[in-house]
């Protein structure tokens, strides 16, 4: 069985959170234990990119997009839209910088990431979490 949900969000620090906590009640709703590692994982992916969204997208935006997927197998698909059109790519960073790791973290934790572009609508960035990985 395969679910999914969307919702938008205002462009706001504080949807952030809401989203981590919107993703977390949709995937407990769905059957995820609380103390589920895809789970934790998928509010952990959201939360990242979520927050390159409020910090980089372009400034006219007022809202984005979040979408999780519950897959058969437990696995989770983290989908966020907006309008911007540059691709997020990994930054170089030194151990004093106190940004530019969340993509390094996306990398880590996904199994899988990329971008989808929605041609003149922005683009969709989007994190894999595999069930059962440790």
């Amino acid at each position: 069985m395969l679910r999914r949900n969307s919702f938008r969000l205002p462009r706001h620090p504080a949807s952030v959170g809401l989203a981590r906590r919107r993703v977390r009640d949709h995937l407990a709703e769905w059957g995820h234990a609380p103390d589920d590692p895809a789970l934790a994982d998928a509010c952990l992916l959201v939360s990242e990119l979520a927050t390159n969204v409020i910090r980089h997208s372009p400034p006219q935006e007022r809202e984005f997009e979040v979408a999780v997927t519950a897959l058969a197998d437990g696995s989770c698909l983290v989908e966020v839209s907006d309008e911007g059109r540059q691709e997020p790519l990994p930054r170089s960073v030194t151990e004093w910088d106190e940004q530019g790791r969340g993509l390094h973290l996306v990398e880590h934790i996904a199994t899988a990431w990329g971008v989808w572009s929605r041609g003149r609508h922005g683009k969709t960035v989007w994190a894999l979490v595999v069930a059962g990985r440790s």
